[in-house]
């Protein structure tokens, strides 16, 4: 179940996952058409969670200290443990959401980045054009992760769930499946999916026993 908030996130359970859902634009911030990113992010997870969520959602324009101070806000304020940003990742002028994330990143995590357009090479030689970021911003005790996302809604769920074969395999890795492991190791809370949307890999020693 999800729930949508604007004021700090109480987690009335140790592994309610809190995510941050960010859609970077100049026309859908000012009201020119629909935002089509949040609610992309929303469904998705919708889908391929099977643990509590709870999501807190931003719309901001293609601008670098908006963006900046959305994701700070979130993490800091709101506690997400996750943030999902999507749009403004290419290489036109406007394009500002990697520098914007780096800005407020404590590290890098590149593999992300990578694996991202990986997959997104699958369909389009275009994709090396993508700027795609993840990092993680630390503040005392609290970590999260953050992606920058791609701005379609099918380029969002190929790049969370990855490319499957006839019989439903994976045949690219989609980078959710290594986010629940991610935030076990930055003292997040225990994340489990749907496998038949996306497995989360963990090593044995750090699964735990199904739930009886």
């Amino acid at each position: 179940m999800t729930e949508l908030s604007s004021s700090p996130v109480s987690r009335r359970h140790p592994d309610k996952l809190i995510v941050g859902l960010v859609s970077v634009s100049d026309r859908a911030s000012s009201g020119a058409y629909a935002d089509q990113g949040v609610p992309s992010l929303r469904e998705w997870l919708g889908q391929a969670l099977s643990s509590p969520w709870q999501a807190v959602e931003r719309l901001v324009a293609d601008d670098a200290a908006a963006i900046s101070a959305a994701l700070v806000e979130l993490v800091d304020r709101q506690g997400c443990d996750l943030v999902l940003t999507t749009g403004g990742t290419g290489p036109a002028r406007r394009d500002v959401t990697p520098e914007a994330t780096l800005a407020v990143a404590t590290r890098e995590m590149p593999g992300f980045g990578e694996q991202m357009r990986q997959i997104s090479l699958q369909f389009v030689p275009t994709a090396i054009l993508s700027r795609q970021v993840g990092v993680l911003r630390e503040t005392g005790s609290h970590a999260a992760l953050i992606l920058n996302l791609p701005g379609q809604p099918k380029a969002i769920r190929e790049t969370l769930e990855g490319l499957k074969d006839e019989q439903g395999a994976a045949r690219v890795p989609g980078i959710f499946a290594a986010v629940p492991y991610c935030i076990d190791l930055i003292g997040g809370p225990y994340i489990e999916t749907r496998p038949e949307v996306v497995k989360a890999f963990r090593p044995k020693s750090a699964q735990r026993p199904p739930a009886v």
